[in-house]
């Protein structure tokens, strides 16, 4: 039924996301060569497992490409259009580190505060000396210095997530619901990089300083300034068409798994949002734009967004993950080896290869690989949206390394 009027209603579709979704603010400028990222798009759904994708490139004005191509929901019929919602998953952690950094700006916090000066069990969190991996059990040792916030927003605090460390798999499977934030830590804090929870540690805090919820205060600080209206961590009824189906990995292959009734995620800073391409671009423009709303109004100081973007990790690198649950989490992320990391972003360090997204830009994605990245120096960002799992899988790599080599390419021939 679906082949038969599947033009006219992707049509239709395409046409009602630019024209009734009214959250496409164009700039003057173009790129070179949107035929050919076209393509590359439309050529990755006919020729791999990605389901579907929306693509888009904006600059300090506005969008200058988008595409979307595949199915919303295959099951359902449903084509891919731009103002598709998905679920950003740890693309929400920037956010979140934006929002902490406002009240580090505003003397609240300070980076290098030990996080026990807040949140007392993380005082004298020890750090794992030995470890079985046939039963989980480790013995521990008092670490060389305390967890600071610093630590946390830049994944240095020797904390990680269970799908990208067999140690707190592990450590999980023997104390199971335990909050892994709440293990001893893997290394020093400091020492070492691991992909970790410590936002949400931190954006607690921040939830307790401030007397409200973090979804209260992103919406008043950030959300309503930049006009980011489809972006929240419960999606509206009225807006639940729009919501892109997930979809996992089995022994057969992906499945497309059902919305939920209700289309909603857990308040946390470093996980849950849902957003369109086109609404991350707002918040993309924001840190182009040095911390300035589209209204002229200053959200964060330029020196602020310095310090967002800055590596702190020192001569510490980004370090390749661990997969122990390879249906949810390849080994991730790209840049590791060479990239930093600043507060809630990758720092790209030496190219992956030339032509591409430049040293000093910013990046980061999330677990149903959604990615983006912002690139200061060449003053675009881009958002590259799909909604499957495993997070990396070669499939959703290959479509955004060939996304962003096509982008450049589109930048040089403007």
């Amino acid at each position: 039924m679906f082949k038969g009027g599947g033009l006219m209603l992707r049509l239709v579709l395409t046409l009602l996301s630019i024209f009734v979704g009214g959250q496409l603010p164009v700039s003057a400028a173009s790129i070179g060569n949107a035929p050919a990222i076209n393509a590359w798009l439309d050529q990755s759904i006919r020729t791999t497992k990605v389901p579907g994708v929306v693509g888009l490139v904006t600059d300090r004005n506005g969008v200058i490409y988008t595409h979307a191509a595949g199915d919303r929901s295959r099951a359902n019929g449903v084509p891919m259009t731009a103002d598709t919602i998905f679920n950003i998953a740890s693309m929400t952690k920037p956010i979140g580190t934006t929002a902490i950094m406002m009240l580090i700006e505003e003397g609240k916090l300070a980076l290098d505060d030990p996080i026990s000066k807040y949140v007392p069990e993380f005082r004298g969190r020890p750090v794992i000396a030995t470890f079985s991996d046939a039963d989980g059990t480790a013995t521990t040792q008092p670490a060389v210095r305390e967890v600071t916030i610093r630590h946390l927003l830049s994944h240095s605090s020797g904390l990680a997530y269970g799908f990208a460390s067999s140690k707190v798999t592990r450590l999980s499977a023997a104390r199971p619901g335990v909050d892994a934030t709440t293990f001893p830590l893997l290394y020093d804090p400091g020492t070492a990089w691991s992909y970790a929870g410590g936002i949400a540690v931190v954006g607690r805090v921040l939830e307790r300083i401030e007397g409200k919820g973090l979804d209260a205060f992103l919406q008043e600080r950030i959300f309503a300034p930049l006009g980011m209206t489809e972006t929240s961590y419960v999606v509206p009824e009225a807006r639940r068409v729009r919501v892109a189906a997930p979809w996992r990995m089995t022994d057969t292959g992906l499945v497309e798994s059902p919305l939920a009734a209700e289309v909603r995620s857990a308040v946390s800073a470093d996980g849950g949002l849902y957003s369109t391409a086109a609404d991350y671009a707002k918040f993309i423009r924001l840190i182009l734009n040095g911390g300035v709303a589209p209204d002229g109004r200053r959200l964060l100081s330029e020196e602020s967004v310095r310090t967002l973007g800055r590596n702190h990790l020192g001569t510490v690198k980004v370090s390749l993950q661990e997969e122990p649950t390879p249906q949810l989490a390849r080994a991730f992320p790209l840049g590791a080896g060479r990239d930093g990391f600043g507060l809630g972003f990758q720092v790209t360090g030496v190219p992956r290869q030339a032509g591409m997204r430049t040293p000093g830009s910013l990046s980061w994605a999330g677990i149903y690989n959604t990615q983006f990245w912002i690139d200061p120096a060449s003053g675009i960002g881009a958002v590259l949206m799909m909604q499957y799992l495993p997070f990396y899988d070669a499939d959703a790599i290959a479509t955004l390394t060939g996304f962003e080599q096509r982008v450049y390419e589109g930048l040089r021939a403007r």
